[in-house]
């Protein structure tokens, strides 16, 4: 059923095998036949490049949203009836590196009997979760658009400059700031759409002002494989102040002119009463990302 929701919402069996499930599509497919063999209906109509829904999948659809959603609760509940309390968090290791230590401490020592599972996932793939109660909490970057974050809350915990990275190397870095038309003449280095598709849309975003567009070079699929091609003199790269720790000595940080509108940084939760486990998460957050301040 999780499957076949994030076929439906994605509408490519592909994306959703790759952005979403991270499972290879041919497995993918043969789940999603196998479900509708078991309904004993058509649910998704296929064509060369997406799916769509059947009549018959839109109100499978509905439901199997709402059983997705009682299957999570009820595991909830069963482990607090068991004495096993868990709270599963959506982590974003690049912006909480320097915070998650002294948070999980903080935390630990006011909630002693809860254990804090992470785990590393995408944006989306983290927003989903919230939604669907995979998990109950998530920080992360917020996305441009507003209707990203339909159905949940989201809590500003902090925000950051956005700022271009250039080697040491680089006659940029002689500088203390860039124009956005002189940046977008450099060859650019990105991650990689499937992993990170905000990446591309910030970075978007940030050009739309200019005429000149940035032209990427190359795209790696994390940030460490971004920051050294950076320090290599490959190219240079949008990336943000929060994320100054994980630079190498031979990689440097300069203003763009006009800046930029700085980036949200947060806690996203469901709608509604907070169970005392995340309530108190939530308030070791704030603790921590203002300690930076």
């Amino acid at each position: 059923m999780r499957y076949f929701v994030a076929v439906a919402e994605m509408e490519n069996v592909s994306r959703a095998a790759t952005q979403k499930l991270h499972v290879a599509q041919p497995s993918l497919s043969r789940q999603i036949r196998d479900l509708e063999d078991e309904v004993g209906v058509q649910l998704l109509e296929r064509t060369a490049k997406s799916v769509r829904l059947t009549e018959a999948g839109r109100a499978f659809l509905d439901e199997a949203r709402a059983i997705l959603k009682r299957v999570n609760e009820a595991v909830l509940k069963a482990r607090g009836i068991a004495g096993k309390k868990e709270l599963r968090v959506g982590d974003w290791p690049v912006g909480t590196g320097r915070v998650m230590p002294r948070l999980l401490r903080a935390y630990q020592q006011a909630m002693p009997n809860v254990h804090v599972r992470l785990h590393d996932w995408a944006v989306d793939q983290s927003i989903d979760g919230v939604r669907d109660s995979r998990l109950e909490l998530a920080i992360l970057v917020a996305p441009l658009k507003a209707n990203a974050l339909a159905d949940v809350r989201f809590q500003e915990l902090a925000t950051a400059r956005v700022c271009l990275i250039v080697s040491r190397d680089h006659p940029f870095a002689r500088r203390q700031s860039v124009s956005l038309a002189d940046a977008a003449r450099e060859p650019f280095i990105g991650l990689m759409r499937e992993k990170y598709p905000r990446y591309e849309e910030y970075v978007a975003a940030i050009f739309a002002r200019v005429n000149s567009k940035p032209r990427i070079v190359e795209e790696h699929d994390g940030w460490s494989g971004l920051f050294s091609a950076v320090d290599a003199g490959t190219g240079v790269a949008i990336s943000s102040d929060a994320f100054g720790y994980l630079f190498g000595e031979g990689v440097k940080l300069l203003r763009l002119t006009p800046e930029p509108k700085r980036i949200s940084i947060g806690i996203i939760t469901r709608k509604g009463k907070l169970s005392p486990a995340a309530e108190k998460f939530c308030q070791c957050a704030k603790e921590a990302f203002a300690s930076l301040r």
